[in-house]
């Protein structure tokens, strides 16, 4: 589904993937882990067409996307959850989700879909004529997902959903990640919270330096010594 081949981003000169492939297959929920700064996001943002490789391609259901612009892509099946969740903090749960579906022009499937997020986050139900900013920040997250949800995406890229939040909320979100998953959306998780990560992944890649150093199966990566000392502090 998704293929990165042999891509390197610069910001400026200085260099910000290196020589960097990996895939997604249909259905999977593929992670991405390593520490902050190794290049995780900037994986994502080269992905969505916010940075442009210097080299290397970008393919998406067999179709090279690394010069199509974001909006573009969006329309092509993928959506991102940004780091920070950067959701519309003056408009109401409601019009955040309303945003979130503004490339749709099919009202009943967009009625379907707001109803399978309140099925999916019942409290963004109750709390839909809210502000997006008065929410706490689990809820903040869930309204994040949901709107990147709403465009109805093939495949989801979720960056550090896991970032500043309660361990209880955390295996919340996680769980419903499963189940979109579930529900048939592909996902490509970055996070450097790598035990849950690996827990619900069927397959990881693991970063440093700006490369991929490792890749194999989520279990087999859960008992990899060398990954467990240094990303799962065992």
């Amino acid at each position: 589904m998704l293929e990165l081949r042999g891509v390197n981003t610069f910001y400026g000169s200085i260099p910000a993937l290196r020589d960097v492939s990996l895939s997604v297959r249909e259905g999977e929920i593929v992670t991405l882990i390593g520490a902050n700064g190794a290049g995780k996001t900037t994986t994502l943002m080269t992905v969505c067409g916010g940075i442009q490789p210097r080299s290397g391609e970008i393919l998406y259901e067999g179709k090279p996307i690394h010069r199509t612009r974001p909006n573009e892509i969006v329309r092509m099946g993928i959506s991102q959850v940004p780091e920070g969740r950067l959701i519309f903090p003056e408009l109401t749960v409601q019009e955040n989700l309303d945003m979130g579906a503004f490339l749709r022009r099919d009202r009943d499937g967009i009625r379907r879909d707001m109803d399978y997020i309140f099925a999916l986050f019942p409290i963004l139900a109750q709390r839909r004529r809210q502000a997006g900013g008065t929410l706490s920040g689990g809820e903040q997250q869930m309204l994040a997902i949901s709107r990147a949800i709403m465009a109805r995406p093939k495949l989801l890229l979720l960056d550090e959903p896991s970032l500043g939040l309660a361990p209880i909320i955390i295996q919340q979100i996680f769980g419903i990640i499963q189940k979109i998953n579930h529900d048939g959306t592909t996902v490509f998780l970055v996070e450097q919270n790598a035990n849950q990560a690996l827990k619900i992944a069927h397959r990881g890649y693991v970063m440093e330096n700006c490369r991929v150093v490792m890749e194999n199966s989520a279990s087999a990566l859960l008992n990899d010594q060398a990954v467990r000392k240094a990303y799962l502090g065992m």
